[in-house]
């Protein structure tokens, strides 16, 4: 496995990324592999290397770089503020700009396909992977958002408002007992879809926790982490290697 960081040139600043893809075999499908609020760490590589060996080209960016350098945090009430603030820094239309930078570079990589992507996102980023699904709808054949939050929102810029141009594949594994996620907005998020002609699936993970997927953390549920992998493997394999 390879495994290698770089870093990318935004207008926006230095963003540090994690690349992981087999030794062996390719080219292989990018996918953009976008964190959750805890930001990178030991759990999340190890996720990457997970995905990458099935057969991907797999970009793992620290998002956090329009106000951060590259760190990885603890549990310290400093860290955990600090943390609060940055996902401030992270946007849907900041996304668009990374990932745009982040084409240019696997383009430029013999080990990187230059065909139809993906992208996986957990916690905050679950509404950042429908939005490159909404805009380069050319290029993003499938993308799964892993308890994600603020997908259904009072606002007219709500995420569940702009999925009229996804051509894509979406899958939503949904989290019990998360105020970011109410239980009672998939209705709305399943009537979006379905009136945007959206091919797609919601799971409704009964019982775990917003953070179920990466192990290690106090939420894990190792059987909805597990169903979640054997989700998002069946999408990827549908709509990466058609």
């Amino acid at each position: 496995m390879i495994e290698r960081r770089i870093e990318v040139e935004t207008d926006d600043g230095t963003m540090t990324t994690f690349v992981v893809h087999p030794e062996e075999g390719g080219p292989f499908p990018v996918v953009l592999y976008l964190m959750d609020a805890p930001s990178i760490r030991p759990a999340l590589m190890d996720m990457a290397s997970r995905l990458a060996s099935t057969g991907y080209y797999v970009m793992l960016p620290f998002l956090f770089y329009r106000g951060s350098e590259y760190r990885e945090f603890g549990q310290s009430d400093e860290d955990m503020h600090l943390r609060r603030d940055l996902m401030g820094t992270v946007s849907r239309s900041g996304i668009l700009t990374d990932a745009r930078v982040l084409l240019q570079v696997a383009d430029g990589d013999p080990a990187a396909s230059d065909g139809p992507i993906g992208a996986v996102g957990f916690c905050m980023s679950g509404r950042l992977v429908l939005a490159l699904a909404q805009h380069m709808p050319e290029r993003v054949a499938a993308v799964a958002s892993i308890h994600g939050g603020g997908l259904v929102v009072d606002r007219d810029d709500s995420p569940h408002r702009q999925l009229d141009r996804i051509r894509g594949e979406v899958y939503l594994g949904w989290p019990d007992e998360d105020p970011s996620a109410p239980k009672d907005t998939i209705p709305a998020m399943e009537e979006a879809l379905t009136a945007a002609g959206v091919r797609h699936r919601i799971d409704f993970m009964e019982g775990a926790l917003h953070g179920y997927a990466p192990p290690g953390g106090a939420r894990y549920d190792r059987a909805a982490s597990e169903t979640h992998w054997e989700r998002v493997h069946d999408l990827l394999r549908r709509n990466l290697h058609g």
